[in-house]
């Protein structure tokens, strides 16, 4: 039976109408309820006493909302669902895979049986861990060197998507940890994804050939954007190791450029040495590519392989909590099950996820990818077109830039749903002498503070209260019951941010499992790329041959004309 034909879905938007009538059931009155409020946290703790506190008192729903959302879960299998997925069925139907990204996490030893092939794929995983780990290690202690003999200090990650994307946000995440900080003084780490020819240039402009290694990323090597990357960053070290006298472009591409792919001949053809060519699985999605030599391998190469290891061992701990957890304490599921209600039910098309850590301003980007990608689906796992949207858009910004930028529309304009994320710790404290308040109280000042303000608002008649002029009134009143959720976590280290990863990885599964959806194909990039290579064989031929351009229609074969007049390239 599809989720839309079960009477939970019809009590869920039965309830739904109440949430949106009801000025009983307004936020303002429901977060005055301790005992709903108590009801309505979640929470887990690590063996060494990290914590994640989860607190969705103040979105719409009740403890009786969420017993119906609970029994929808139970209704479609999910548990059945969650099962296959961790035991290495193919649930990918569309692709014939296995999606398999939390055995990229599982330690040494870990006991993987309830997959028939868990064994092997262990003994793979951590064979290309060990691979990772022998190899950056002889990169960093200056053992494997450039052409000319200096060490390798920079790293130029070449990929696009979740090649990108996943790492960039553990990268920005790590800069300001002491331990990882310390571990990448003296290295650089830049990410080289868009086309564009600008971000080539500020990605290259103050490094030097003779210090900078290339990892170049593509499964298949043949993602147009990431080879011509390749192509064009492997020919600046060539021409800048020329002008020291180093003219072997095959030597020069053995020593500085590696590669993370499946497609070995291609790399080899490309001069990559055999043994600097890191391979992954058909069962790694490219968004959930991270915790695979995607994102191990450069981050190691910048922060060691250690710490890394710690990152691994953070999304392990929840993979472990996401698969075993009781799902009334299942953070995971919570959030994925409150992201149903809120888009299926109460109509919330958008959703905002607000870091209020600076280091997790990458955070929003990755996981708008990871969400939208995998749940932007207009038909269920079996073709069949959805009565009901799926889901949501996604955007963020780390806190409090945001309150400065789009909060106007949240408090005061449409209702966006919102995860707020706070750390009892900053990685950098600073208090000044005199100051009410240290920085990092200022930041938490805050985070407390916007839940509250989206929740209760502020009536007419308090506005009246506090002496506004009359004209003034109507446009500094709040009407408050804007949902939200509240993570407050230990501290952001390498395995808080392994932890917070997996979290939002797994969100996206339930939602898709709940919806009846495939989360882990994504058809919808094709179309797009297949239209670009007419484009692409148009520029070409009338760039170097005067070809007139033909085949598209009048609005795209106007602006190619003007484009090509302009004669710049």
């Amino acid at each position: 039976m599809k989720v839309h034909e079960l009477p939970q879905f019809t009590a869920l938007q039965t309830a739904a109408a109440s949430f949106k009538s009801d000025e009983k059931l307004h936020l303002r009155i429901l977060c005055s309820d301790s005992s709903r409020c108590a009801g309505l946290v979640a929470s887990h703790e690590t063996d060494n006493g990290a914590k994640i506190i989860l607190d969705y008192s103040r979105q719409q729903v009740t403890g009786e909302t969420m017993e119906v959302l609970y029994d929808l879960a139970d209704k479609v299998g999910f548990t059945a669902k969650r099962d296959k997925m961790r035991s290495g069925v193919k649930i990918n139907t569309t692709e014939g895979r296995s999606v398999l990204h939390h055995a990229l996490r599982m330690p040494k030893g870990y006991d993987y049986s309830v997959n028939p092939e868990g064994k092997q794929i262990l003994s793979d995983v951590h064979a290309v861990r060990d691979k990772i780990e022998a190899f950056t290690n002889k990169v960093r202690s200056g053992e494997l060197v450039g052409c000319t003999g200096k060490e390798l200090k920079n790293f130029v990650c070449i990929g696009i998507g979740g090649s990108q994307l996943g790492p960039e946000f553990v990268n920005e995440a790590l800069r300001a940890d002491l331990s990882a900080a310390k571990a990448s003084e003296g290295r650089n780490l830049r990410f080289l994804a868009n086309v564009d020819p600008v971000d080539f240039e500020l990605c290259t402009r103050d490094l030097d050939p003779e210090e900078t290694l290339l990892v170049v990323i593509s499964k298949t090597f043949t993602t147009a954007e990431t080879m011509l990357n390749a192509r064009t960053t492997k020919k600046w070290i060539v021409d800048g190791l020329a002008a020291k006298g180093i003219t072997d472009a095959a030597e020069i591409t053995s020593k500085h450029v590696i590669a993370v792919s499946t497609a070995i001949d291609k790399c080899v053809d490309f001069g990559i040495d055999e043994a600097n060519i890191f391979g992954f699985w058909n069962w790694v999605g490219g968004r959930f590519s991270v915790c695979s030599a995607v994102g191990i391998l450069p981050l190691s190469l910048q922060y060691s392989y250690d710490v890394m290891a710690s990152f691994l061992d953070g999304a392990h701990d929840i993979d472990e909590h996401f698969f075993t957890a009781p799902l009334r304490q299942n953070i995971p599921v919570i959030l994925g099950l409150l992201g149903v209600w809120n888009s299926t039910f109460l109509g919330y098309e958008t959703r905002a996820l607000l870091p209020y850590s600076q280091a997790l301003k990458r955070l929003p980007a990755h996981i708008q990818q990871v969400d939208m990608e995998s749940n932007g689906k207009r038909v269920d796992i079996e073709g069949i077109p959805l009565p009901f949207q799926a889901g949501e858009i996604n955007f963020g910004e780390p806190g409090t830039n945001g309150q400065h930028s789009f909060y106007q529309l949240m408090h005061q304009g449409r209702p966006v749903p919102a995860d707020f994320i706070g750390f009892m710790e900053s990685q950098r404290p600073i208090a000044l002498d005199g100051e009410p308040v240290s920085n990092h109280d200022e930041l938490m000042s805050n985070f407390f503070a916007q839940p509250d303000a989206l929740a209760y608002g502020k009536t007419l008649n308090e506005v009246a209260q506090e002496g506004v002029p009359e004209e003034l009134r109507h446009h500094k009143v709040f009407a408050g019951n804007r949902p939200s959720s509240s993570i407050l976590m230990t501290r952001l280290d390498a395995f808080a941010i392994g932890q917070m990863l997996a979290i939002y990885e797994h969100r996206t599964a339930v939602q898709g499992f709940i919806w009846g959806l495939n989360s882990f194909d994504q058809w919808g990039v094709e179309l797009g790329k297949s239209l670009a290579k007419q484009v692409r064989a148009q520029l070409s031929s009338s760039r170097k041959s005067g070809a007139h351009v033909q085949g598209f229609n009048s609005s795209t074969s106007s602006l190619l004309e003007a484009y090509l007049a302009h004669g710049g390239n």
